[in-house]
């Protein structure tokens, strides 16, 4: 099991404000605010590559560049007994031909273009590009991008790597059969469907060792028009394939998220998943503090990850831990590019009474 100390984990949470791709140092006060002895956070998606993108002022982990830039975050965090884990993504086809290099198509499992979508901010309407087919040999270059981003992360001094496996992004359009109309060996089947998730997920282990990695994967959710016919079966497929590499952890988003920032009740649940998967297991979607202590208590879970109250809650831990009232988020704050104003200006406990 991962050696957390607390149950409380800082689930990723892109916050754009990230200048050029690169690291800023703003974010070293971010993230080590959110910091505590034995506590887990997960840095926000991070990109693989280039082509990754597709949101403006987001992190990657491609250059050296980046990579320096992460270590004084890094730094911070462990200087305060953090555990810190960089999640690595490519967003596919969630992206427009004015984030990817020389203005090229986005590049996915399918041609099929996405309508627009409202972030999640509920203001801006995202549009995106049609996407360009990967060809069947082009796919080891993609996963090799997942492997030297894993590389970089250790280089960095994140204690390990998540595969960001969920929400609609490249590694989701591949597994769910709505987007994936593949007729090559990555389409078709759901054992075809996961192959490219899986193919990540051991290129990563053979890379940094299967205790630094963790899965993040939300198959009952349709973000970005990704949705499956059969989640079920996509979750225990990917659980029990999961185990068998031995992973640190696996981090699902709960089934009543089924877009962001939207909870609704549903006759789905997780369990079996948990189950399945043999080894740390994380949950997220809309938890508060009384939930998330009785989906621990009652074995439902290892570890509760959560966004938006941590955003707005840098201490947390220590207000769930005295039942302690929390300050109200700014959604209005969430993506704006400055360097504190609704990213390190949320009031402790102390400094709020």
């Amino acid at each position: 099991m991962l050696a957390c100390l607390l149950r409380v984990v800082l689930a990723p949470l892109g916050r754009q404000r990230w200048y050029g791709n690169v690291p800023q140092p703003h974010a070293v006060l971010y993230y080590s605010q959110r910091a505590t002895n034995g506590g887990l956070l997960i840095a926000e998606a991070t990109g693989v590559s280039d082509t990754a993108q597709g949101y403006s002022e987001t992190p990657g982990i491609w250059t050296t560049e980046q990579v320096e830039a992460w270590k004084p975050i890094v730094n911070a965090v462990r200087a305060k007994g953090g555990i810190f884990i960089c999640q690595i993504f490519h967003a596919g086809r969630v992206s427009n031909e004015g984030f990817q290099p020389n203005g090229q198509a986005p590049i996915s499992c399918t041609d099929k273009p996405l309508t627009p979508q409202v972030r999640s901010n509920a203001i801006e309407v995202a549009e995106f590009s049609t996407p360009r087919r990967l060809a069947t040999n082009e796919i080891p270059s993609v996963i090799n991008d997942f492997r030297l981003a894993a590389r970089n992360g250790i280089e960095a001094g994140f204690d390990g790597v998540e595969i960001h496996g969920a929400h609609g992004y490249l590694i989701d359009q591949f597994m769910k059969d709505k987007v994936n109309d593949r007729t090559d060996q990555y389409g078709g089947s759901l054992e075809n469907r996961c192959r490219f998730a899986l193919e990540v997920v051991e290129a990563v282990v053979n890379e940094i060792g299967a205790d630094r990695v963790g899965f993040r994967i939300s198959p009952f959710s349709n973000y970005s028009e990704a949705e499956d016919s059969n989640p079920e079966a996509l979750a225990l497929y990917m659980a029990k394939s999961l185990s068998n590499y031995g992973i640190l952890y696996c981090h699902a988003v709960e089934p009543r998220m089924v877009t962001i920032g939207e909870k609704k009740e549903c006759p789905h649940s997780l369990l079996p998943m948990r189950k399945a998967f043999n080894g740390t297991f994380m949950v997220a979607g809309g938890y508060d503090r009384k939930d998330g202590n009785q989906a621990v208590s009652n074995g439902y879970t290892d570890l509760v990850a959560y966004g938006r109250l941590f955003l707005a809650n840098p201490d947390l831990p220590r207000r769930f831990e005295l039942d302690a009232p929390l300050n109200k988020y700014k959604r209005e704050t969430f993506y704006i590019l400055d360097p504190v104003v609704g990213y390190t200006d949320y009031p402790f406990l102390e400094t709020a009474e």
